[in-house]
């Protein structure tokens, strides 16, 4: 059977008005920027092998090697299901083997990813739920569990232990009905820094001090050679 062209479409969002514009430089004058908000005012681009949707509601399914971006925000899946919201972010119910999820962190330079058999995403409350052997990581830290939720808007999780779906892949761990995490230690970085610094303190000190000993004057000795003549 031949293979059938990759589908891809591009969402223009309609243009705010001025008075909208206004509005938020005014209450955001002397706040921090956060990527995952302004990811609802960037454009939704999508491709898969085969899709459909419709243009008016914004709704739109997309099937095979599916893609689909907003912002910092990305679905990579098999299958998606997914709508534009009234306030110009995605939601999408994805399907995969497995389905990945990433996603800019408020106000940090790193980012959260999930993995799922199935994702399902609300961008108009900045929550996602990852179902059956669900992986969620951000900064080195991880759950794993069979139902992981997540609000990027708290940055707070929950998991619950649930019997696996089907059995696991050969050479993988059932999770069963059980919570598994990893928390990495707090950096101990600050600390270190005083001693670096009386470190320094003390390298300059014995600079100084060998800088005026080599600038003490020598004490000189009138030569036979240069007497006058008798």
């Amino acid at each position: 059977m031949p293979r059938s062209s990759p589908f891809c479409v591009r969402l223009r969002l309609p243009p705010a008005s001025l008075s909208f514009i206004a509005l938020c430089l005014v209450l955001c004058c002397g706040l921090p920027a956060h990527a995952e908000k302004a990811d609802r005012e960037k454009n939704i681009e999508f491709q898969g092998d085969t899709g459909g949707g419709n243009a008016e509601t914004k709704i739109g399914e997309l099937v095979g090697h599916v893609i689909i971006t907003q912002g910092t925000m990305s679905i990579q899946a098999d299958r998606i299901t997914f709508r534009q919201n009234a306030d110009n972010s995605l939601s999408a119910t994805a399907y995969g083997n497995p389905v990945r999820f990433r996603e800019k962190r408020d106000g940090a330079d790193d980012y959260y990813e999930g993995y799922a058999q199935r994702i399902v995403y609300d961008g108009e409350k900045r929550f996602v739920e990852l179902f059956e052997n669900a992986l969620l990581k951000k900064s080195g830290n991880e759950i794993r569990s069979n139902y992981i939720s997540y609000s990027a808007a708290t940055e707070n999780f929950s998991a619950e232990g649930r019997p696996d779906a089907k059995p696991p892949a050969a050479g993988d761990t059932p999770l069963g009905a059980r919570v598994r995490g990893t928390f990495q230690p707090k950096s101990e970085e600050p600390a270190d820094k005083p001693a670096a610094k009386d470190k320094d303190k003390g390298a300059a000190a014995k600079d100084k001090g060998s800088a005026v000993k080599a600038a003490t004057p020598l004490t000189l000795t009138p030569s036979g050679d240069l007497a006058p003549a008798k």
